[in-house]
C-alpha cells in the first residue's frame, strides 16, 4: 500500500512538472519551423516577392535547428508565407533571429540606404492590390524603439535590435501585433494576420547582408 502510494506521488508529481510545459506548448500555434524543406532549398509554401529571391533564401540547419538564411548580394526582395491567424486569440507573435552580415552603411532612416540585415513582416489584407503591413527590424544604426514608415504609410517599422555587437547570436523577439497594428494604423479593429514575410537586403546601399529567421510561432498572451 505504501509503495502504492509512493507510486501515485510519483505520478502526480510528474505529471505537475511535465503539464505546464504542455499548457505552453499548446498556447502557441506553429507557422513555420522550416521542417518540411530540403536543406539549402528556397522552402516550400512560401514565395519570393520577385523569382530571383529564390536564390536569396535557403533552408539550412545547424546543431538541430532548421532555420531560414539569408544572403542579399546589392539586391533586396521579400520572401512571404501565407498563413492567417486570428489576433483575437493570438495576438502575438514570436521568432528567433540572428545577424550574420550587417549591410555596409546602412541607415533605415535615408532612403537611400535603407537595408537591414534583418526584417519581419507581419502583413493583413488592404485592398485588392495592396497590404497593411507592420515591419520589424535589427538596424546597425537606427536606436530601438525607432518608428519609422513606407510605402505612403501602409508599412510602419519598428527597431527592435539595433547595432551589431550580437553579430552571429540568436535572439528571440516576441511582439503583440494586434496592440501594434492599432496603434500604429489608429484604430481599435482586430484584423486578421494573412502571413509573414522577412526581408534581408542590401541594393540600397550597393552592398551585401546575411541573417537567419527561425521559429515562427502565433501565441497567445
Amino acid at each position: 500500500m505504501v509503495a502504492a502510494r509512493a507510486l501515485a506521488a510519483l505520478v502526480v508529481l510528474l505529471f505537475g512538472l511535465v503539464c505546464p510545459r504542455l499548457a505552453a506548448a499548446e498556447s502557441c500555434i506553429q507557422i513555420e519551423d522550416f521542417a518540411k524543406g530540403k536543406i539549402g532549398e528556397f522552402p516550400p509554401d512560401w514565395k519570393p516577392r520577385k523569382e530571383s529571391g529564390r536564390a536569396v533564401y535557403g533552408i539550412r540547419e545547424e546543431d538541430g535547428r532548421r532555420f531560414l538564411h539569408a544572403d542579399s548580394r546589392r539586391i533586396g526582395i521579400q520572401a512571404a508565407k501565407q498563413h492567417e491567424v486570428d489576433l483575437a486569440e493570438y495576438p502575438i507573435l514570436v521568432w528567433s533571429w540572428r545577424p550574420i552580415e550587417f549591410p555596409k552603411g546602412s541607415d533605415e532612416r535615408n532612403p537611400k540606404t535603407n537595408d537591414s540585415a534583418l526584417a519581419v513582416y507581419a502583413v493583413f489584407p488592404h485592398t485588392a492590390w495592396s497590404v497593411k503591413s507592420l515591419k520589424y527590424i535589427w538596424s546597425a544604426v537606427v536606436p530601438v524603439g525607432t518608428r519609422l514608415t513606407s510605402s505612403a504609410g501602409l508599412t510602419q517599422v519598428r527597431v527592435l535590435e539595433s547595432g551589431t555587437r550580437s553579430t552571429g547570436q540568436w535572439i528571440d523577439e516576441r511582439v503583440n501585433v494586434l496592440d501594434d497594428f492599432r496603434a500604429s494604423f489608429d484604430t481599435t479593429e482586430t484584423p486578421k494576420l494573412a502571413g509573414i514575410a522577412v526581408l534581408t537586403d542590401a541594393d540600397d546601399t550597393g552592398s551585401s547582408a546575411q541573417g537567419d529567421y527561425a521559429n515562427f510561432r502565433a501565441c497567445r498572451p
